[in-house]
């Protein structure tokens, strides 16, 4: 039933100089009715119709994302390669870039907040535990180009001798496991801390959440401040930490305070090990810190397990730096274009998960770990050259185009954990770790035991 369903939005085509508005399949989700609303938001509609239009000029940016490769007029090309005979024009990149620039960053921050949000259903696989929607906050780093007016805004590295690599900008986001929808993001210079950046995120925090959190987010006033907003949170904690026990628990965890006894929290302490396919074995251990401190609702072993989802984010970033972007330095050259530019990239994201949440959900139980980011940008991206559901009106499908190719495309059902290979260049920052690791990837099996470490964690190694 649920294939054959459609909803009752109607996707009108453009003509004139509107024409080029579109996203292919996905202006279902990113509509003209959404992007003018956004416009008017923000203030920054016309007051006379131009060649180029604002609305227009959304869409441009939106296709600058899904196009990286791509150059200003050939990205133009694409948006009117199948609207013959509507009247589009073909602008010079000049007048895209100054377009770009009387835009401005704000339309598409809101483009962006407006489709941000969790997608998942109650039964979504791997998006709740034990009635509590799962998330995970993490940053990485994107590359931005080496010019005078950005690292103005965005300082390159220095060592002792000389500048080194292209100047940085963190980017931290909130996500949802199961999906890897982002509900939320902030983004800016990478001298600022992602602890900085992710308290600009925790008003999208609430009851019935549960955050996991990396160690550099183990610091007791940021864990105070998730809890405030009513989540609750499980973090990886640092050596560093010594907390004192206050009463050991049934389930090997034991309560304990932290920020001078401000912070009531509970303690898991648990020696992991890893077998990889080759029969190798490693050893770790590993202290998470919770909010939960009821051990019969929320035993420790589950805890640790339920860990591993926060590696979700990890995948949101390969799939935004390593297949939309495929290692790209960002294009724009001025920091208002760049911060213009990573709100596109967000928005764009999100559209296609929102459009693979449509087709998880028509299947029970399918797992969203089992459609490919990448099957569903090529698919939008060949909706954008043909102009799909910009010629015709007509209803808008649930199931389209990217969604029938995600599921004709499913990754395995039953996908083994897997370690990866890293294998280390003599210049690596990574180098001090040589041989740790393995050099192909492989198959693994995890083991943890919950137990109280009476000497405490060692150290981990720096790289």
């Amino acid at each position: 039933m649920q294939e054959k369903s459609v909803i009752s939005r109607v996707a009108t085509a453009a003509s004139g100089v509107f024409a080029p508005g579109h996203l292919g399949e996905l202006t279902q989700v990113v509509d003209c009715t959404l992007v003018d609303a956004v416009l008017a938001e923000t203030g920054a509609v016309e007051r006379r119709v131009r060649l180029l239009p604002a609305r227009v000029v959304v869409y441009f940016v939106l296709a600058l994302a899904l196009f990286e490769d791509c150059g200003y007029r050939a990205v133009w090309g694409k948006l009117t390669a199948g609207l013959v005979g509507r009247g589009s024009s073909y602008p010079h990149s000049s007048s895209l870039s100054r377009a770009r620039r009387r835009l401005g960053a704000g339309p598409l921050r809101a483009l962006f907040e407006s489709l941000a949000g969790a997608v998942a259903w109650r039964s979504t696989p791997g998006a709740h535990w034990r009635g509590m929607r799962t998330v995970a906050v993490d940053g990485t780093t994107l590359q931005v180009p080496d010019r005078a007016r950005v690292t103005q805004c965005f300082p390159k590295h220095r060592s002792r001798l000389r500048e080194t690599g292209y100047p940085l900008l963190r980017l931290v986001t909130l996500v949802e496991t199961g999906t890897r929808a982002i509900l939320a993001a902030a983004f800016g210079p990478d001298t600022t801390s992602e602890i900085s950046y992710a308290r600009q995120m925790l008003d999208n925090l609430g009851p019935r959440m549960l955050v996991l959190l990396d160690a550099g987010f183990d610091t007791w006033e940021f864990l105070r401040d998730v809890h405030d907003y009513g989540a609750q949170f499980l973090a990886r904690s640092s050596a560093r930490r010594c907390p004192t026990i206050q009463r050991r628990l049934p389930d090997g965890s034991y309560l304990a305070r932290l920020g001078h006894g401000k912070l009531p929290v509970r303690i898991i302490e648990a020696r992991i090990t890893i077998i990889l396919q080759d029969g190798t074995e490693q050893h770790e251990q590993w202290r998470l810190t919770t909010s939960l401190l009821d051990h019969a609702g929320f035993p420790a072993q589950e805890l640790v397990t339920l860990y591993h989802e926060r590696w979700q984010a990890e995948t949101t970033y390969a799939s935004l730096k390593a297949t939309l972007l495929d290692g790209r330095v960002l294009r724009s050259q001025h920091p208002h274009d760049l911060e213009q530019e990573v709100w596109g990239i967000l928005a764009v994201y999100q559209a296609l998960i929102r459009v693979a949440s449509d087709a998880a959900a028509s299947r029970p139980d399918l797992d969203m770990d089992r459609l490919s980011f990448t099957v569903a940008l090529h698919t939008a991206r060949d909706q954008v050259t043909c102009a799909a559901s910009a010629l015709f009106t007509k209803p808008a499908c649930l199931i389209g185009p990217i969604g029938q190719a995600l599921l004709a495309n499913l990754l395995p059902a039953h996908r083994r954990r897997r370690i990866k290979a890293r294998s280390l260049k003599t210049t690596s920052k990574y180098a001090k770790n040589f041989g740790k690791h393995p050099r192909v990837t492989q198959k693994y099996s995890f083991h943890a035991h919950v137990m109280v470490m009476e000497r405490g964690l060692p150290a981990r190694p720096r790289p």
